[in-house]
């Protein structure tokens, strides 16, 4: 059904959580994987072993995508090992979680770099490996459209994702290349432990979400698979939410 067999995808932040469970899945579907990581090497090597298992080749690289030489580097290993790039998933998110009163220009240009800015320079370098088809994707949050406490930065560069998503989407169809965002609702992972109130989000989500459970990884993984397919041809500069519904209650 997806078609996918041979095909290459770089997923960001690939070590743990949302980028691990798109990962994965790409690699059950026959997709070999470029794991990147910036911090996390051994989950990054116990992730490459998962994807490898799946029959598929694997590349590890650390990178910090918010650095243009990284992604130079980055890059230069994927046409070495690959000589094609299929699939660009950009994952990788960073930020501080303060009150916008008590950010600095450092706080603001750290989550705008890394959240924002990186999937133009992933772009600029994924493109000429692509030929004329391709699939980008970038992973947003709510926190893009609602006011989430202390989320201010990386709502901020979340909602710019999600405009630089829809600019590329009108530039580069004509290339055939596809170009969308999945916005997750709460997902209990790693990057949610940093909230100081983890436990009143999860409890909230669960409350108000129509289908009566949390978003997971895998539900956010199920999506990329689908954009990567022939299926969601003609799905272009969307935001694809993933949250069970939560979003749409008053």
């Amino acid at each position: 059904m997806y078609a996918l067999d041979g095909k290459v995808a770089l997923v960001t932040g690939s070590s743990r959580g949302i980028g691990k469970a798109i990962a994965l899945k790409l690699a059950e579907a026959g997709v070999n994987l470029v794991v990147n990581y910036i911090r996390h090497r051994r989950d990054a090597q116990e992730t490459a072993a998962q994807i490898e298992a799946q029959g598929v080749r694997c590349l590890v690289v650390k990178a910090n995508v918010a650095n243009d030489d990284d992604v130079a580097a980055l890059f230069g290993q994927i046409r070495a090992e690959f000589g094609r790039l299929d699939i660009l998933v950009s994952n990788a998110a960073s930020g501080v979680l303060k009150p916008a009163m008590e950010l600095d220009s450092r706080h603001w240009n750290w989550a705008m770099d890394i959240n924002a800015r990186a999937l133009l320079t992933l772009a600029q370098q994924a493109v000429p490996l692509m030929g004329n088809s391709g699939r980008i994707m970038a992973v947003s949050s709510m926190g893009a459209v609602r006011a989430v406490e202390n989320y201010t930065a990386v709502g901020a560069s979340k909602a710019a994702l999600e405009s630089l998503v829809r600019h590329l989407a009108v530039e580069l169809g004509p290339l055939g290349i596809n170009v969308n965002t999945i916005s997750a609702g709460a997902v209990d992972t790693e990057a949610l432990k940093k909230f100081p109130n983890r436990q009143q989000i999860l409890d909230t989500a669960m409350a108000r979400t129509p289908l009566g459970r949390l978003t997971t990884p895998e539900d956010v993984a199920n999506i990329a698979l689908f954009l990567c397919s022939d299926l969601a041809g003609m799905i272009q500069g969307q935001t694809i939410v993933v949250d069970g519904g939560y979003s749409v209650r008053a």
